[in-house]
């Protein structure tokens, strides 16, 4: 497949080049922080920043939502289908 864009490097406002579906866990934090959130169903994402923040966020489905997360939590997040985006 050609890549016209091999060669250069990703930073945070460029697209996610990795997706991951999280499964919300409240005692563990993600194996790789994300840039973004994109959810299958609307409805709120209880989550932990890198920067140590946590709130319940509302997600709408279909539109990434770009936040750097460290945890997804179970407790507080009734949004289904939730991936990362690296």
């Amino acid at each position: 497949m050609h890549d016209p864009f091999h060669g250069y490097e990703s930073g945070l406002t460029s697209p996610a080049t990795q997706l991951f579906p999280i499964t919300p866990d409240d005692n563990t934090d993600l194996s790789t922080c994300v840039r973004g959130l994109s959810v299958a169903s609307s409805g709120m994402v209880q989550i932990t920043t890198i920067g140590g923040t946590t709130a319940a966020v509302y997600v709408a489905a279909g539109a990434p939502f770009p936040v750097r997360v460290a945890r997804v939590w179970a407790t507080g997040t009734d949004a289904t289908g939730i991936v990362g985006l690296v």
